[in-house]
């Protein structure tokens, strides 16, 4: 992978980059053996300090914003808190879902390794996903136990911001995303690394919008497709979906 960062935006304040899937935002006890992490290599690339303001999990590429100092970190956070920022996603799915659909699924609370476990459980937080369907495929390849196999092209947009959202929304309603080991299933995911090279997750965060925490601004950020997630693209067909 090259270690350099793709930077999409940068001021006084904020930096953005195009993470690549497979790439920890940073450090995890879970990945104890990784040595790579999106903070460390952007600090080490730009020569100053970073703090991510929001998360993507290790899987999704695509819009990453750092602030460069902590009094930008709270005040973006606050937009973020406030479910004020505008996100888009791509997703390759199994099954072909409705045409648009909104999730409205409560989804239980995931703490990861660094957060104190509470005495009792907590309540399921509310959660609203709205996806509309770009494009499907139906493949005479016979995966699981049907004699051929459909996905389809998703944009996503989430309107609250829970841990692992998308992915959990979408196994929710029987449509998970190819690539994902944890919510999705195997026999998909290997067929498309097989006969696609696609070994990643196919979700990324392709645009955001919001409000500059600094100038007030509006703020429009956009990442692209790597080679994996272009080279599915390409060979189901779906450019022109993408171009609508």
């Amino acid at each position: 992978m090259d270690e350099t960062l793709k930077i999409l935006y940068r001021d006084d304040w904020l930096v953005a980059i195009d993470k690549p899937s497979g790439l920890l935002v940073h450090r995890s006890e879970i990945d104890r053996h990784e040595t790579r992490f999106a903070v460390q290599m952007l600090r080490d690339q730009i020569g100053q300090h970073v703090w991510p303001v929001h998360r993507l999990d290790r899987g999704t590429s695509g819009v990453l914003l750092f602030a460069l100092n902590r009094d930008t970190l709270s005040a973006a956070g606050k937009i973020f808190e406030q479910n004020a920022v505008l996100k888009h996603y791509l997703a390759v799915v199994r099954g072909w879902p409705a045409e648009t659909g909104v999730i409205d699924h409560a989804l239980s609370r995931q703490l990861d390794e660094m957060e104190r476990r509470p005495d009792t459980p907590a309540e399921a937080q509310s959660a609203l996903t709205r996806f509309t369907r770009l494009a499907t495929i139906e493949l005479p390849i016979p995966v699981d136990r049907y004699p051929a196999s459909r996905y389809a092209l998703l944009r996503v947009l989430p309107e609250t911001g829970r841990r692992h959202q998308i992915r959990r929304h979408l196994k929710h309603i029987a449509h998970p995303v190819i690539g994902d080991a944890t919510h999705g299933k195997g026999v998909h995911n290997r067929m498309f690394a097989e006969r696609y090279d696609c070994r990643r997750m196919l979700l990324m965060c392709e645009a955001m919008t919001l409000q500059h925490p600094v100038t007030g601004l509006a703020l429009s950020l956009r990442a692209g497709l790597d080679e994996a997630f272009t080279r599915v693209i390409q060979a189901f067909g779906w450019q022109d979906a993408l171009a609508s």
